[in-house]
Formats: C-alpha cells, sequence, structure tokens
C-alpha cells in the first residue's frame, strides 16, 4: 500500500532520487538532505503508514526487523559503537509530535558532537 501523494513513497518508488543507505522488501533508508549530525539518515517502511498513531499488532514484525536494523546501520554509516559513541533514534508522531511527512519514518543521528541540531 502506498499514497501516490506521500513524499517518502515518491522516494521509495525511485520518482525522487535520494542518496540510499539500504534497502530491503520491507523498509528503505537514504541520507537526510538537510543533516542536523555528521551521521543523519531516515529510514521509512515501503509500507504506507502514516505515523506510529496508526500501528497494530500485525506491525509487530516490522517493528521488530526495524529495531534491530537501526544499530546495525548506525555503526555501518559511521556511528561509533556504544558506549563511548552512540547515536539518536527519533520518530515524531502528529503535527503536535514534529511530524511534518505523514509517512512513518525514523531518523538516525549520530557522529561526533556539538550537532547542528538535537
Amino acid at each position: 500500500m502506498t499514497d501516490t501523494h506521500c513524499l517518502f513513497c515518491k522516494i521509495i518508488a525511485g520518482q525522487i532520487p535520494s542518496r540510499k543507505v539500504f534497502e530491503d522488501e520491507h523498509l528503505y533508508a537514504f541520507h537526510d538532505i538537510a543533516p542536523w549530525a555528521p551521521v543523519h539518515f531516515l529510514v521509512v517502511p515501503k509500507l504506507h503508514i502514516p505515523s506510529m498513531a496508526q500501528l497494530t499488532p500485525e506491525h509487530a514484525p516490522l517493528m521488530g526487523h526495524l529495531m534491530t536494523l537501526l544499530p546495525q546501520l548506525a555503526l555501518a554509516q559511521g556511528c561509533r559503537p556504544y558506549p563511548e559513541g552512540g547515536y539518536r533514534i527519533v520518530t515524531n508522531t502528529g503535527v503536535e509530535g514534529g511530524q511534518e511527512v505523514h509517512h512513518m519514518h525514523w531518523h538516525v543521528m549520530g557522529g561526533p558532537r556539538p550537532w547542528l541540531r538535537g
């Protein structure tokens, strides 16, 4: 299921260019176009889910896959290992939560501080 008007659905479909970090049958990851940190990429499910508020128990396998993949991608993209290194994983939900693109996604940010934001 995709939304033809969704920015991230268009990126996943290749209609809008991106700098791909990772792709499998369930997820697509790409570099942020306006990074806040030395390492900053987004991970989005290929299934169009507007936000965390729409998750159901049927999404549990997808969420498990995502959460175990994020640390691997962070290290592969240059974040230093825990505990001296690290990274932030951020998702916003709804307008009041700061969500700008209504396709559930996670920002992964890391690298030496200070960062521009975050």
